[in-house]
């Protein structure tokens, strides 16, 4: 065999780093954790295979004219996929249970106090400002507002928040309920809050998601295309005569998007641009701002709990966060543990659908702050 053959042959082995080999290693762990355990496997599958694709040396797959730059540029650096994934969101989500309790919207608001914190420490800890309100968004614990955010303000910090984001998204059953143990008492957690129907007509519904996006966009221009976005998909659902296009929004919209925006973000996570020590700062940090969200949606219920004569479920705070109806199933699953005949489902959906909202204009008001600033 010609040996300037063998020579080419084995080029790609030559130029194998180490830091691609733990990626190859971080992209397999990422399969291993959707398929063996299936945390958030819609988004870790692409992601980890992404991940390998990215550390494989000479591909071309993400240099210029390569399939995964390609569909890099028309996504994320257009910001369309995290926008696109808006629109399927909206048209899952049911604001049926915040609208028949509008006061939960104040737990959404408590939900993303670690947005904020997490933002101020990240200042503290040397992070430029860019940086540290990417990093705070991560608060959210919503991948696309993540996604949308860092894209804007620290695109070389991409990989890193969206990764952080969604794998603190798939562990919301094993961050949340030592928290919210901590925080209440077993009489906190033992409190009844029977649910009376109260019909939201269709004109309210339809309704909802173009006054939303007035009052946001007025007040936080820089949030208007998230919140539109959000809320475009709300009224695709919400108006009754497109069905096909809600559907169409809720499965292949979301499927396709997914599946294209998991690929492209992990094959951003290069081993030796991502193997340094802020990315561990960000993984930390980003599980504070988790654990900050919950605290202040606990603790924003322990004060409603103190405020209603001791009628108010406290736990239910925990729901003010974006992991729509994740956190909600949780909170119910949590409380039902010292009271299997205790239901708090649709409070804690009201909650969990006003976080998701939240995150939504959290993201938008530091766009628009930073706007100001810079």
């Amino acid at each position: 065999m010609d040996l300037s053959n063998l020579s080419i042959l084995l080029q790609a082995f030559r130029e194998l780093g180490w830091q691609n080999i733990v990626m190859l290693g971080v992209g397999g762990f990422l399969i291993f954790l959707a398929v063996k355990y299936e945390f958030e496997p819609n988004l870790l599958l692409p992601i980890g295979f992404g991940a390998i694709l990215g550390n494989l040396p000479l591909t071309g797959v993400t240099e210029q004219g390569g399939f995964l730059k390609i569909i890099y540029d028309f996504g994320i650096s257009t910001e369309l996929f995290p926008l696109f994934i808006f629109i399927a969101i909206g048209a899952m989500t049911d604001f049926g249970p915040l609208l028949e309790n509008p006061r939960m919207a104040l737990l959404g608001a408590a939900g993303q106090l670690g947005i904020f914190t997490t933002l101020l420490l990240a200042l503290a800890i040397g992070f430029p400002l860019k940086e540290a309100a990417s990093i705070g968004i991560i608060g959210a614990i919503d991948g696309p507002t993540a996604i949308y955010v860092s894209s804007k303000l620290a695109p070389h910090l991409l990989p890193a928040i969206t990764v952080t984001a969604y794998s603190y998204m798939s562990l919301v059953p094993i961050i949340q309920p030592p928290v919210m143990r901590l925080l209440t008492t077993k009489a906190e957690r033992r409190v009844r809050m029977p649910y009376t129907i109260k019909p939201v007509s269709r004109v309210v519904r339809v309704l909802f998601p173009i006054v939303v996006t007035i009052l946001v966009s007025l007040i936080a221009p820089k949030a208007s295309p998230l919140i539109s976005s959000l809320m475009f998909g709300n009224l695709i659902r919400e108006s009754g005569v497109v069905e096909r296009l809600s559907k169409g929004a809720q499965n292949e919209l979301a499927n396709l998007v997914t599946l294209f925006l998991g690929l492209v973000i992990g094959s951003t996570m290069e081993g030796k641009a991502f193997i340094q020590p802020q990315t561990l700062a960000i993984l930390g940090l980003g599980l504070l701002a988790f654990v900050l969200d919950t605290v202040g949606g606990v603790l924003f219920g322990k004060l409603m709990y103190v405020l209603s004569g001791k009628k108010f479920n406290p736990c239910i705070g925990a729901a003010g966060i974006s992991a729509f109806p994740m956190s909600a199933r949780i909170v119910q699953r949590f409380v039902s543990e010292e009271d299997f005949q205790n239901f708090v489902l649709m409070h804690a959906m009201g909650a969990n659908a006003a976080g998701q909202l939240g995150s939504v204009v959290a993201g938008g008001v530091v766009l628009a702050v930073l706007a100001g600033v810079l």
